[in-house]
């Protein structure tokens, strides 16, 4: 009797993947065509329906937002929308609300002094946490409001999973996964909520690929500095409706760029520690539905806005401390702040920054929100935080008469603003979500080490060709 040889679970996995190799790359998504077309013969053979216009009405708008022609510029235009709608809409919010929590912290710092504590109990207190807070809050909140609703209506409408059927081909050939893009436009509204979202992705190596390179979007955080920039800068000769357009599209350009550093370093990720193979996946695109008013107020107001903003205050709160802090205790003739920014300018000065802003984006790594308020009082010698937002044009005269800026300055600083390391909080969320004190450092590596790779590349070319 002849006996029979069993192959072992091993042996077979082995053989599959000896076969995989042999397979054009295109293979599991002709598979995947075969069966449901085989699938819909059958449901046209036992199942008789009536004309849905709605369905056919679903076809003809995936015929435009899901080709390759007309696809990718479509969520260029959404996309510009939204940051357009965020640009023009939160410094008017952002304003008002600064207005009265500033008015506030007043009222606050006259009764201390009605009660006649101490002056640094006054000034800690009030210039120092109570005013970093008031800055996170008022600068964080507006766009908050306007991004999270208008992603959440493209989440709600059905849309976004459209935007992942016309990224996949492309973190594919990056070796990611497509439902990455997904992950990818969550972190525009917080980095942190970001890595989260990645817990959509099965594939393991995949998922860290994901969390490793989600920060090269900026965040919510990251938008009131771009936004600044542009507008002082980029937009300087513009009014109006045009001066709003002309600050939009540079924001819309460093997104991406950063949309473009996320695709190389999943490549390059991909090609060294995190090596493998990009796993297809199926992806059946929902109907468009009607979106729900009260879930999208709930889910973009409740459950994301109020959610980041709190874990935002948590972190902004030491951040104000130190600020005052380092602004308080004199170093010679000038503060400990101003110190440590002077000796940071040759640093500075290579990536075609300054020692200050250097300075500021240490003191910001709990909130990015701060930055912008930590820089003006290092320029302005005070002791506290600005209490108020300023104007474009005199930003643009404290920066550039008073401080020396140039556009390669404002440039160089979108660059960092866009590449630098993640927050205190999106930092605590990837070690959380890997439990591995090592992807949480190699995170902070990989986003800082381009930073300052980027700044320095581009402000050595810019005075070896003489354009500062």
């Amino acid at each position: 009797m002849n006996e029979t040889k069993i192959s072992t679970p091993n042996d077979i996995i082995l053989k599959a993947e000896t076969l995989r190799s042999n397979l054009s790359s295109g293979f599991r998504d002709e598979i995947v065509k075969s069966l449901y077309s085989e699938a819909e013969v059958i449901a046209k053979r036992a199942v008789n329906t009536a004309t849905d216009k709605k369905y056919d009405l679903d076809q003809k708008i995936d015929r435009l937002v899901t080709s390759p022609l007309t696809g990718l510029p479509i969520m260029l235009i959404l996309l510009g929308l939204v940051i357009w709608l965020t640009v023009s809409g939160a410094n008017v919010v952002s304003e008002a609300i600064a207005t009265v929590l500033f008015w506030i912290g007043e009222q606050g710092k006259s009764l201390f002094n009605l009660m006649s504590l101490p002056w640094w109990i006054t000034g800690f207190v009030w210039d120092g946490v109570y005013l970093g807070l008031a800055w996170v809050v008022s600068v964080m909140l507006p766009p908050m409001m306007i991004f999270f609703p208008a992603f959440t209506i493209l989440e709600d409408l059905g849309y976004l999973p459209r935007v992942a059927f016309n990224l996949d081909w492309l973190y594919r050939k990056a070796g990611a996964h497509g439902k990455q893009s997904l992950t990818m436009a969550m972190g525009f509204g917080c980095n942190a909520a970001g890595v989260i979202s990645t817990r959509i992705i099965d594939s393991p190596r995949e998922r860290l690929i994901a969390i490793l390179t989600n920060n090269f979007v900026p965040c919510n955080g990251r938008f009131p500095t771009l936004i600044m920039l542009g507008t002082v800068f980029v937009a300087a000769g513009f009014s109006g409706f045009s001066a709003s357009l002309i600050a939009s599209a540079s924001v819309i350009g460093v997104v991406l760029i950063g949309v473009g550093f996320t695709l190389f370093m999943s490549w390059l990720l991909t090609k060294t520690v995190l090596k493998g193979e990009a796993s297809a996946f199926t992806l059946e695109l929902p109907p468009y539905r009607k979106p729900n008013i009260g879930r999208i107020l709930y889910t973009s107001l409740i459950d994301r806005s109020l959610f980041v903003l709190w874990r935002a205050i948590q972190t902004a709160v030491p951040a104000g401390a130190v600020i005052w802090i380092l602004a308080n205790i004199s170093f010679g003739d000038v503060s400990l702040a101003r110190a440590i920014a002077n000796w940071l300018n040759p640093f500075g000065f290579l990536l075609g920054l300054d020692g200050v802003i250097l300075l500021a984006y240490i003191i910001a790594i709990p909130a990015n929100e701060i930055v912008v308020p930590t820089m003006m009082m290092v320029y302005m010698g005070a002791g506290s935080m600005i209490a108020g937002p300023a104007t474009s044009q005199a930003i643009h005269s404290l920066l550039v008469d008073g401080n020396g800026w140039t556009m390669l300055t404002a440039v160089n600083l979108m660059l960092f603003s866009l590449l630098h390391n993640p927050c205190g909080t999106t930092i605590a969320t990837i070690y959380k979500e890997t439990n591995s004190l090592k992807w949480a450092t190699l995170s902070v590596v990989i986003t800082l080490g381009s930073a300052f790779l980027v700044t320095f590349l581009t402000a050595t070319i810019a005075r070896l060709f003489g354009w500062v």
